[in-house]
């Protein structure tokens, strides 16, 4: 008997339009490394999840959450011959920054970082498992989900203890946020790396070296996840496919197709129309 393909299956929330939650199966496939905007809270439901991040590559068997902060780069694939399940929250950081302020009692923990990637919770992974199914679903009003929302990051903050704010930025850190705030500000435009290294004050050679220790992906990978999430945003909104790939630089719609299936799974198309359901 064939083996069934991998399956990915995204819902948007009809309560909270800005939450994404995607339900996954997979046997042959391999995300390319990217980053998200969002948060990103998941649970490993069968199989085992391997994935290489913050410079290290990890193993998440059934149970466990994995948790990405904002722009935290990260791939995946199946970590053995039985079909991987899991499940994937994405929550833009707005949506949780007054309910990680009221938990650390600290307005400057709005911004809290998670310092663990993998995390063997039960009261969280019940919370994402909980929202999860509100959104997939579509059951329970806004606040039941905004109430797993206030739960996820209460636990968070909890398993973090004391909430400390962070120190002063490192040179490194602050040339090469400089470096991404351009691609962001730039996403339409033929980008180079003199410019983005420019931005950044930085010889080409001294940014490579940098952006590639600091964040595990080239600037090229990067620019690629970045118009890939914004084309996303795209598609949420309704623009076609050609329109978007054309306002992002790609050759053709098949460049696209191929660029957005290595983070998504699934073409644009497929993407929009799946959302839309």
């Amino acid at each position: 008997m064939a083996k069934q393909s991998s399956r990915f299956d995204y819902f948007k929330s009809r309560q909270i339009p800005e939450l994404t939650v995607l339900q996954a199966s997979l046997c042959d496939f391999s995300y390319d490394r990217h980053a998200h905007e969002e948060y990103a809270f998941g649970v490993t439901l069968a199989g085992r999840q391997d994935f290489f991040s913050g410079g290290q590559f990890h193993r998440s068997p059934p149970g466990n959450v994995i948790q990405f902060n904002p722009e935290q780069v990260h791939d995946g694939h199946p970590g053995d011959d039985s079909r991987l399940g899991y499940v994937m929250v994405y929550v833009p950081s707005a949506q949780l920054e007054a309910s990680f302020a009221d938990a650390a009692g600290c307005k400057r923990a709005g911004r809290f970082q998670g310092s663990d990637t993998l995390l063997a919770d039960p009261e969280l992974r019940r919370a994402i498992l909980d929202l999860a199914q509100l959104m997939i679903h579509q059951q329970g009003t806004r606040i039941d989900q905004e109430h797993a929302l206030h739960r996820m990051a209460t636990r968070l903050v909890q398993r973090a203890g004391k909430f400390q704010p962070g120190g002063r930025v490192s040179r490194p850190d602050a040339l090469l946020l400089r470096a991404k705030e351009y691609v962001l500000a730039h996403l339409e435009a033929d980008l180079s790396l003199d410019e983005i290294s420019q931005a950044a004050h930085l010889s080409k050679y001294h940014f490579l070296r940098l952006f590639r220790q600091q964040f595990g992906i080239t600037p090229h990978q990067y620019v690629l996840s970045c118009r890939v999430n914004a084309a996303r945003s795209d598609l949420e909104a309704g623009v076609v496919p050609n329109e978007v790939a054309f306002r992002y630089g790609f050759t053709d719609l098949s460049h696209f197709n191929r660029r957005f299936k290595r983070i998504y799974g699934m073409t644009p198309y497929q993407y929009q129309r799946s959302i839309a359901q």
